[in-house]
């Protein structure tokens, strides 16, 4: 899983990096409004945590544009602003949830598994098929009730298949959930880690689609 951080206070924008990390997403993180929209415009996330306080252009200015584009992203605003009419003007214009300064860690991070989960258009906190339950609160993955101990890429990209388990995912899409801006790219990564995932939950977890990607196989 991909997210963008948009947070001009360095201090904070580390602390959610780091956190946003041990939860196993990429994080790439701008600090200004225009920085902000250009990533946007650029690249795919599976969400967004959108500070309204920004230089360049506010946070607001920036959800009104991604929406206007027709950019369907989930986005968490973080803001110090926490009057009813501060609130309502941002989820007016576009925001997903709303949480004011200061918060906790684990809500932001429980908040974010939420409007991913919604956006995947699945109900349950946990992500099921073929007998695997994956636990993004817990980060626990089982296989027919025993638990399965998985490396850090390797639950992020099962996490990523089952986010869109009916979905085709390309191998850049897969790259982009391991790797935020500036990380080393291994050139075969993904096939890498697709062979682990194979060897532990069997060859038909997950089907090639030659020329394509990959999409998880067998029984939903």
């Amino acid at each position: 899983m991909r997210i963008l951080l948009v947070e001009d206070d360095a201090l904070l924008g580390d602390g959610i990096r780091a956190g946003l990390k041990l939860d196993d997403y990429a994080v790439d993180w701008v600090r200004d409004g225009e920085a902000a929209k250009l990533a946007l415009r650029n690249h795919a996330y599976d969400a967004c945590v959108l500070d309204l306080g920004l230089p360049k252009l506010d946070g607001l200015a920036v959800l009104k544009d991604t929406r206007a584009a027709g950019n369907r992203i989930p986005v968490l605003v973080l803001t110090a602003r926490d009057t009813p009419a501060d609130k309502i003007g941002g989820l007016d214009a576009g925001a997903d949830d709303y949480l004011t300064k200061p918060f906790d860690l684990g809500e932001l991070q429980a908040r974010l598994r939420a409007l991913v989960r919604r956006s995947a258009g699945v109900a349950s906190p946990t992500l099921e098929h073929a007998g695997v339950v994956l636990d993004p609160a817990t980060k626990q993955v089982s296989r027919e009730g025993e638990v399965v101990t998985l490396s850090a890429r390797e639950y992020a990209l099962l996490h990523d298949l089952m986010s869109h388990k009916h979905l085709l995912r390309t191998r850049s899409q897969l790259e982009e959930s391991l790797y935020a801006w500036g990380e080393e790219k291994e050139s075969n990564t993904v096939e890498v880690y697709v062979h682990h995932l194979r060897k532990k939950f069997g060859a038909d977890f997950i089907r090639t689609v030659r020329g394509f990607g990959y999409q998880l196989g067998g029984p939903a």
